[in-house]
């Protein structure tokens, strides 16, 4: 006796569809996978944008207090001393009388004094 897949299906729909004997779903169910929404949005907050925003908020603050004199490393990995300071660039001087022009948020860091006196 060889069986199709179509008599095989026409056999099994009519028990995929008919109710379930047992204890159905309600009104509790959809509530508790309801509440179940704001618990992983409290997760994905505190373990993803939480952090990001902090870290955002300081790296504004160091951009906001760059200073004629400070060292600071770029995003492309230049190391330079601040000549000067605009509104949206930093005039860097990366060799004696050798002069870059950055944009200011693409100032990674200010370079610590150890660092400065371990690179030498």
């Amino acid at each position: 006796m060889s069986l199709s897949f179509s008599s095989v299906l026409a056999m099994a729909l009519p028990l995929a569809m008919a109710p379930s004997t047992g204890d159905s779903p309600g009104a509790g169910a959809f509530w508790g996978q309801f509440a179940t929404l704001p618990i992983i949005f409290a997760i994905f907050y505190f373990l993803m944008i939480r952090p990001q925003q902090q870290k955002a908020k300081q790296h504004q603050a160091m951009l906001d207090g760059l200073k004629k004199g400070d060292e600071v490393l770029t995003a492309g990995g230049i190391y330079g001393k601040i000549h000067s300071v605009t509104d949206q660039a930093v005039t860097l001087e990366v060799a004696p009388n050798v002069r870059i022009r950055v944009a200011r948020s693409r100032i990674e860091g200010r370079e610590s004094k150890g660092e400065a006196k371990a690179s030498d």
